[in-house]
């Protein structure tokens, strides 16, 4: 059985696993569930075709090979479309995006999806700063703001803000500049008092899910999990025998 992909939360926050066949398995991550998953060996994981149907492929590079890797051109898209031919006539949504503490990202998504994307990201606030008619005058205007915000948020800063509350004052000295149309607050559930530690594993209790980071606890210690990174291992049944790192809190429990 192989990791195939993942929902992260805003789209149902669980994990896709195949059995090398067309099927697909979601396992959802409900907090309280137990998991308990061995990595195995990793390779490609091949694609999911428009029908929803696993096409399965056995070669080395992880988590995608050159075959099934590939390239959404309207991310790197700042106003001058990279297609053959402009599709993007919708509604679209510039959002600002606050992650705890103090780190406020400038994004675009298509009007209707955009609760969805900002719980997608992870987002701890939300605001929606500009609707415009098409995607090309969406990214136009994020590549303006980007200049003096960040367009995307790494990994690290994510596991950051796992435990961290949003700089109030500094997200409000940022919407300062907009004329807010809608204002969003989201709340995970995963009430973690210290960072998490980061770690690639598939067992423990599931704290919770925020964007792609899944939070497991196992032996007293929170373990921050970026579901991309389990994306192509082979899963076995079983706990892991390894040691893991664990918090410094946990040695006095």
């Amino acid at each position: 059985m192989q990791l195939v992909g993942y929902e992260p939360s805003g789209r149902g926050s669980a994990l896709l696993v195949s059995d090398g066949d067309a099927e697909i398995d979601a396992r959802p991550l409900e907090a309280g569930d137990d998991l308990a998953y061995s990595l195995g060996e990793r390779h490609c994981a091949g694609t999911i075709d428009e029908s929803g149907a696993h096409v399965a492929c056995d070669r080395p590079p992880a988590p995608y090979c050159e075959y099934h890797t590939s390239t959404w051109v309207c991310a790197r898209c700042t106003g001058t479309c990279l297609k053959d031919e402009m599709d993007c006539y919708e509604d679209h949504a510039v959002y600002i995006a606050a992650f705890a503490p103090d780190t406020f990202k400038v994004g675009v998504t298509k009007r209707r999806r955009l609760e969805t994307r900002l719980r997608e990201q992870g987002a701890d606030r939300g605001a929606h700063v500009h609707t415009v008619s098409n995607g090309r005058i969406a990214r136009e205007l994020e590549a303006e703001i980007a200049e003096r915000l960040v367009d995307r948020v790494r990994t690290p800063a994510k596991v950051a803000s796992l435990s961290a509350t949003v700089d109030e004052a500094g997200w409000e000295s940022v919407l300062a500049e907009f004329d807010v149309i809608d204002r969003y607050r989201f709340d995970y559930g995963l009430g973690l008092e210290a960072r998490p530690v980061r770690e690639t594993i598939a067992s423990g209790t599931v704290v919770g899910v925020k964007g792609r980071l899944l939070v497991l606890e196992t032996g007293g210690t929170a373990y921050a999990v970026d579901m991309r990174d389990l994306v192509g291992y082979d899963l076995e049944g079983g706990r892991p025998d390894r040691n893991l790192q664990s918090s410094l809190g946990s040695f006095g429990s």
